[in-house]
């Protein structure tokens, strides 16, 4: 196979609960992940006689740093094959945004290449190397509705579906992951996900007085325009409205289209705003 493309998709948490810190530095953690499949990133794999990596936008990095040449080099130490190959990335999903858009991205990696060079790794293979680049690298192996515990990295797949429009709005706030983790307090205390869903649909009514992310306290403690966003979200018809990952971007799921279209006004000329609609 001389050539691939694969598209990249974003994600949300619905609820995301931050239970203790590990002696290895990283974070207990008990969220539910669900994939915005239409909010995606596109790359694009070549066979070549050297390794080289660009992408569409001059802010994302193109060395050693960036997940995606990190993913190219793990498997390339992980096989011992050298692994020459043109990687082209289009980005779409904002970065540093809480929409896992570089993890995303290091996933399709692994999965791509491992096909492309015939590595022969399984998934149980892929998933280990996915946890070594991040912890929310795992979900996008499969990128499908999934319980996340433990680091994220324990994953158990769902029957769910949200067919109602989900607004996302960033509003260009970079907020660094590992700061917000170090002003979290974790409190031990996580629900029971799946008691919000009744016949693969979420009950909003439960998700409403039940769900949180425990990384709000933090970023709009210091951030009070990203609380307004969520506010606002409610106050245009939301059914629910949470910060995704530690932030900054804050979506809403809406009970139709109109209400979401409407909703979308408020914020499109200033902030980054995606409606994802897949069912359309």
């Amino acid at each position: 196979m001389k050539y691939m493309e694969i598209k990249a998709p974003a994600k949300i948490n619905i609820g995301l609960n931050i239970l203790a810190k590990r002696k290895d530095g990283f974070h207990d953690l008990s969220t539910l992940f669900y994939p915005i499949v239409d909010l995606f990133d596109v790359l694009t794999f070549e066979l070549s006689d050297q390794f080289n990596f660009k992408c569409n936008v001059n802010t994302v990095p193109n060395d050693n740093s960036n997940l995606v040449v990190k993913a190219k080099n793990l498997l390339e130490n992980v096989s011992g094959n050298k692994i020459n190959v043109k990687i082209n990335l289009e980005k779409n999903i904002p970065s540093q945004a809480g929409l896992g858009g570089g993890s995303s991205d290091a996933a399709a990696t692994l999965i791509s290449l491992n096909e492309m060079f015939q590595l022969g790794l399984d998934y149980k293979i892929l998933n280990e190397l996915a946890l070594q680049l991040g912890s929310d690298v795992p979900f996008f192996i499969k990128s499908k509705p999934t319980f996340g515990s433990s680091r994220g990295e324990l994953l158990e797949y769902i029957d769910l579906e949200i067919p109602e429009p989900i607004l996302i709005v960033y509003p260009g706030i970079n907020i660094s992951t590992s700061e917000a983790f170090q002003n979290i307090v974790p409190n031990n205390s996580s629900i029971d996900f799946h008691s919000l869903i009744e016949d693969e649909k979420l009950n909003y009514d439960l998700v409403r007085s039940k769900v949180k992310n425990d990384f709000e306290r933090f970023v709009f403690g210091k951030y009070p325009e990203i609380e307004n966003i969520k506010l606002k979200l409610y106050q245009t018809g939301a059914l629910f409205a949470s910060l995704s990952g530690s932030g900054s971007s804050v979506y809403g799921i809406f009970p139709n289209i109109e209400s979401a279209q409407s909703a979308k006004q408020f914020y499109h000329k200033n902030h980054f705003c995606f409606l994802s609609n897949p069912h359309c």
